[in-house]
């Protein structure tokens, strides 16, 4: 189904401001981008985060009523809040990305430039897209126990005081690493019946080949192969997490005698605990508290996302 053959509505939950974006510029270039190619659109503003899920069900319901196009506008959080609701209904999914690291439109050639962005909505392709599943709750980048939830939260505080970039989230987990952890006791059981236990201070488990790539881990391939991919570290010190810190930088992770990865569909993490009590996880940067066992799969169901039909493009937007 050619995008630009028909003359689909657009639904946009708009939430520009929770990344880099310009509110009132961005959505001066939707109007004219819409305009010049006499598509109709509806703008869903978010003014209020928790009205976020709501917002994106009635903009999905909107667009299968209307036969639309679905199009979150906005941070990873944005992103990930409308991509729950679209998931398992038949209708496209487009995204004008404006996160710090852009992982989820980088991955499938996304760009956070706006008019880049629009012509993908416009003239894209669809492409079956992967989510991954905690608990019922769909990721697109990463979901995670441990260590990596306090460096989101961390970084969160240190983005509200010197803004949203790289180097600031960069800054910030550098200082989060440096402190004392605890460490988890996990047991943990694949899709196959294979079952062990992991000390560790954190559990990754990544739905995206570019972050796996970038530093180094092999099961990039299987992600883009249907899997997804758990990433747990050794017991070591802060030295020792450090200096893991900076082989992930360098995109040497799979060099390192201290990290344990491997790819699953399905994984079962059971904290050894007296007594069972939520677990803080989070997902495309957003923390949740759920109750174990952590049930963490691939979704049956994968959403029609529309990305650039030009490959140098895409290749450019993921190289970004």
């Amino acid at each position: 189904m050619r995008v630009d053959d028909d003359a689909a509505p657009f639904f946009i939950v708009f939430n520009i401001g929770s990344g880099h974006g310009d509110r009132d510029a961005t959505r001066a270039r939707i109007a004219d981008a819409m305009h010049a190619a006499g598509r109709r659109y509806e703008l869903h503003d978010v003014d209020d985060p928790s009205q976020l899920p709501m917002i994106a069900a009635r903009a999905v319901r909107d667009a299968e009523a209307q036969h639309g196009i679905v199009v979150a506008a906005g941070g990873d959080g944005t992103i990930n809040a409308v991509a729950a609701a679209v998931l398992g209904h038949p209708v496209r999914f487009g995204v004008l990305p404006q996160g710090t690291f852009n992982y989820f439109g980088r991955a499938n050639g996304l760009s956070q430039q706006i008019d880049e962005a629009l012509d993908t909505l416009l003239t894209g392709r669809l492409q079956p897209t992967q989510v991954g599943l905690v608990n019922g709750h769909p990721f697109l980048v990463n979901a995670s126990i441990g260590l990596y939830p306090r460096i989101l939260e961390d970084r969160e505080v240190f983005k509200r005081r010197y803004g949203r970039h790289r180097l600031v989230a960069l800054g910030a987990a550098i200082g989060t690493v440096l402190r004392q952890h605890r460490h988890w006791m996990l047991r943990i059981e694949d899709e196959r019946g294979r079952a062990g236990m992991i000390d560790t201070p954190t559990l990754f488990v990544g739905n995206n080949s570019l972050q796996l790539e970038q530093v180094g881990l092999p099961q990039a391939r299987d992600v883009e192969a249907g899997y997804l991919a758990a990433v747990a570290i050794k017991p070591v010190g802060r030295l020792g997490l450090f200096l893991l810190a900076f082989q992930a930088a360098l995109g040497r992770l799979r060099q390192a005698d201290d990290v344990i990865h491997f790819a699953f569909k399905q994984l079962r993490v059971t904290p050894l605990r007296r007594r069972p009590r939520p677990l803080k996880v989070a997902t495309d940067g957003e923390i949740r508290w759920l109750m174990p066992p952590i049930e963490l799969r691939v979704a049956d169901e994968r959403l029609n996302l529309l990305v650039p039909r030009d490959p140098a493009q895409a290749e450019q937007a993921r190289q970004a």
